[in-house]
């Protein structure tokens, strides 16, 4: 007995994280060596992203004129920049291996950023494993190389900073991170909701202001040729996609994929769950409904008041807030292709465990979710488990978190004000 208690105790205390992390760290880089080493490399858009960014290096700066192998440029400029340092580094891209190697790097150091994270909120150690058992995430940062391994970097490393309460650096980060793949706008939600509950109304405007000077500041060398070539290829939004891709609508029949009332319906599901998230769990730090919570946002909050609605907003609130966005985004998207496993691999975990499923239940969603997201082509058996897991998610976050529940204490913030307990 003294035992087992041991083990459950090892295995729920989240002060046991800390010993563990660098020991799962430690083992998976072992696997991204074995995989880079023994796991045939495959051409998907590496060629593409080279091709592409060859023509801005060689002076190109219309949007609209820069093509690859698999179409025209349809990312935001600061997916340019990183895949034009990576083009230098990787003799134009032909040094595949030296790619894989840092791209083996970039994928262990967002992984200790996400444990970071994760013990910031107070995850039990039982839950930890599964940020490392992911065959699709080593897939698409070790043998695909795609933009989204960045774009998830940011996505962690502003929670992490939000956590933190270096709202600044969060920011920016968050903005980095659309500027690489606009899939983060699906979390712009909840950036907002964070922000104008965990600062003055006119921090937080200065917080969306910096948003956007990022994304001026980026988008520059562009905009002065083609400003509106170059909006309307980075942040496509009338994209048409493709059926034969889609891993989550394949129960679907063609016709209805492609239908207009279909892409309204998802809209207006996502819309509802943004508003049903909104007024029930995303606002609960300020403890007022919408339309009291918008009055109020142009009545300077007495100082006292902030504080404590500051203090509210905690390592976890932050967490769970832009992850379950994400998740309510992705349930709800048109078309999710297999690189979009990146932004769900290391979140499934964390809404997993805070919808407050059992231990069991909860291994047995990951592994049903992985297993959906490892078969190619898509099935409608599998896309029907992607759609059935994302759903478990988003709706069990939401009826566990309808009390709240305990939460850690925030750090003081960047200005060096202490803001108080969550408790």
């Amino acid at each position: 007995m003294e035992t087992y208690k041991k083990v459950i105790e090892l295995a729920t205390n989240p002060l046991h994280a800390r010993w563990l992390t660098p020991l799962l760290l430690g083992a998976d880089a072992c696997l991204c060596a074995f995989i880079i080493l023994k796991i045939p490399y495959t051409e998907i858009d590496w060629e593409a992203y080279m091709q592409q960014v060859s023509q801005y290096l060689h002076g190109e700066r219309d949007y609209t004129l820069i093509k690859g192998g698999t179409g025209p440029l349809v990312y935001p400029a600061a997916h340019v920049f990183i895949y034009s340092l990576l083009h230098k580094l990787t003799d134009g891209g032909k040094n595949i291996l030296v790619a894989q190697a840092i791209f083996a790097w970039l994928y262990l150091a967002i992984l200790a950023v996400v444990m970071e994270c994760y013990k910031m909120a107070r995850v039990p150690p039982y839950i930890f494993p599964l940020l490392v058992l992911s065959k699709r995430l080593h897939s698409i940062f070790l043998l695909r190389l795609f933009n989204d391994c960045f774009a998830v970097g940011f996505l962690f490393i502003a929670i992490y900073a939000y956590q933190h309460r270096i709202w600044t650096v969060g920011s920016v980060a968050y903005s980095l991170g659309v500027g690489t793949k606009m899939s983060l706008l699906l979390a712009a939600p909840a950036v907002g909701m964070i922000l104008l509950q965990a600062l003055p109304l006119r921090r937080a405007l200065n917080a969306a202001f910096l948003m956007a000077q990022v994304q001026i500041t980026i988008a520059w060398p562009f905009v002065p040729v083609n400003p509106l070539g170059y909006l309307s290829r980075a942040f496509e939004f009338s994209r048409q996609f493709l059926y034969k891709w889609t891993v989550n609508w394949r129960f679907v029949d063609e016709t209805t994929f492609l239908s207009r009332e279909f892409a309204i319906a998802l809209t207006l599901a996502h819309l509802g769950f943004l508003l049903l998230f909104t007024a029930t769990r995303w606002l609960k730090p300020s403890r007022r409904s919408i339309p009291a919570f918008v009055s109020g946002l142009w009545r300077p909050r007495p100082l006292l008041i902030q504080q404590q609605i500051s203090a509210r907003v905690t390592p976890t609130h932050i967490m769970t807030t832009m992850l379950s966005a994400l998740a309510i985004g992705l349930l709800c998207a048109r078309s999710l292709h297999y690189q979009f496993y990146a932004y769900i691999a290391w979140s499934t975990p964390f809404l997993l465990w805070r919808s407050g499923l059992h231990p069991i239940a909860t291994y047995i969603v990951w592994a049903a979710q992985e297993w959906a997201w490892n078969v190619y082509p898509s099935t409608n058996a599998s896309s029907m488990v992607v759609v059935g897991c994302l759903l478990i998610q988003v709706l069990a976050v939401w009826w566990a978190t309808r009390r709240g529940a305990p939460e850690e204490h925030p750090l003081a913030d960047e200005d060096g004000h202490d803001h108080g307990h969550g408790e």
